[in-house]
């Protein structure tokens, strides 16, 4: 028994040193990590203490407050609208033949009637050169058949000629008008495919890429394009409304109202023009449950591109005498709105309005009278029936007080002075110690 304990006995004084060793070293990282932290934690506190931005000098919330006011604000119908051209036209050739010329530069803007392309006129020139060559030898057999009528007439008239041959003559000399008739329409349909040798603009506007060369050899009648042009200016806006606001929008139309439509850009940051609404479509969409719309719009500059995608917004109202605040001071409560009303101790109080309408940074609501005072920021802040500070409202006191006290600590310094050397001056003159008699 003595020899099993001797060894338990060596042994302690080995584990206690160990203990203390640790606990000094989770110690030491203790003091390290509140060194470390100790500075941030000042830091922090000093930054609140210097920032009074949140709190009033009597440790109120700091607001910023706005005055309902009333005044009339317009109601749109937001829509996605695609830039549609009142006219595109695809050009064709109406005759066959070799193409000349191409009078283009792609992209280009061009009039209408202006010369597009050239095809070679040569073979309509001989057609027609043809055609007025029979028209010339018909036209004399049918002055041959009239003299011979002339002549059978006379003798008929003294009884020298049988009946039948006069009228067989004037049926001859009828066969003979009809033909001149079918030449001189002949000339004219070769007049008329000369000139399509000659492609010109059908419409003024802008020309698109070029589909042909000089030197191809075009066909009438063919699907080939020789090019492509659209009209810019104006130009037309479709986009689509809810089904359930057709109907604000006819009566509008059957008063005879211009209801005018405003169109941004993608952003809808940028305006890009404003117009009038042109018509309605005559059917809902089933599949959407819209209806399309078209406005014109003016576009000299060439801003709206077609099938480009913009924002359109159709004014369908006015609101008139509505009360208006800023929308920043709307607060929910679930479905509910709410702003906060400013008494005049300045004690916030929560009041339950109706937002009837918003644009842009204002909103119409219902449930304010005009002058009505609102808080506009620092909401986490304020509770109903809380006291706020308006920020801005003790700026001039402070100022004043803050230019009082220079002034204060100056005087109360010449005092001290003066106190200090009763027999010195304070005037403008040197000072008169006793030697300066």
């Amino acid at each position: 028994m003595i020899e099993t304990d001797q060894p338990t006995a060596t042994l302690q004084p080995a584990a206690t040193p160990r203990k203390k060793k640790h606990v000094l070293a989770w110690a030491l990282v203790l003091l390290v990590c509140v060194a470390l932290l100790l500075p941030l934690y000042h830091r922090t506190q000093s930054t609140q203490d210097l920032n009074p931005s949140r709190f009033g000098n009597n440790g109120n919330a700091e607001v910023n407050e706005a005055s309902a006011a009333a005044g009339s604000m317009d109601i749109y119908l937001d829509a996605l609208g695609t830039v549609t051209p009142q006219n595109t036209v695809n050009v064709y050739s109406l005759v066959s033949g070799r193409v000349l010329s191409v009078a283009y530069r792609e992209g280009q803007m061009v009039e209408k009637g202006q010369l597009l392309a050239e095809i070679d006129p040569q073979p309509y020139e001989a057609q027609l050169k043809q055609a007025q060559g029979t028209l010339t030898r018909d036209q004399a057999a049918l002055e041959q058949a009239r003299t011979d009528l002339k002549r059978y007439q006379d003798a008929l008239a003294e009884n020298a000629l049988a009946q039948q041959t006069v009228f067989d003559e004037e049926q001859t000399v009828k066969q003979y008008e009809g033909t001149v008739e079918n030449d001189e329409g002949a000339i004219e349909y070769d007049k008329i495919q000369l000139g399509y040798c000659r492609i010109t603009a059908p419409i003024a506007g802008r020309i698109g890429l070029r589909l042909i060369d000089s030197g191809n050899t075009i066909f009438s009648g063919s699907s080939s394009t020789i090019a492509v042009i659209t009209q810019l200016n104006p130009i037309t806006v479709v986009f689509s409304i809810p089904e359930d606001r057709v109907l604000q929008v006819q009566k509008r139309i059957a008063g005879g109202e211009t209801l005018k439509v405003d169109l941004y850009d993608r952003a809808q940051s940028n305006k890009l023009a404003t117009g009038t609404l042109l018509t309605l479509d005559n059917a809902v969409d089933t599949t959407t449950g819209t209806v399309k719309l078209r406005a014109l719009f003016d576009n000299p500059s060439g801003a709206l591109f077609p099938n480009q995608f913009v924002n359109a917004r159709l004014r369908v109202d006015t609101l008139q005498n509505a009360i208006l605040i800023p929308t920043v001071a709307i607060q929910y409560n679930g479905q509910q709105a709410f702003v906060y009303k400013i008494s005049d101790n300045n004690t916030a109080s929560i009041q339950n309005i109706t937002v009837v309408n918003s644009e842009q940074s204002q909103s119409a609501v219902q449930g304010l009278q005009t002058g009505d005072r609102i808080i506009t920021s620092n909401f986490d802040r304020v509770e109903d029936g809380a006291q706020v500070t308006i920020a801005g409202a003790g700026l001039g006191s402070r100022a004043a007080s803050a230019a009082a006290a220079p002034a204060h600590s100056q005087a109360a310094g010449a005092g001290a002075a003066q106190g200090a050397n009763p027999g010195q001056k304070t005037g403008s003159g040197p000072a008169q110690g006793p030697g300066s008699r």
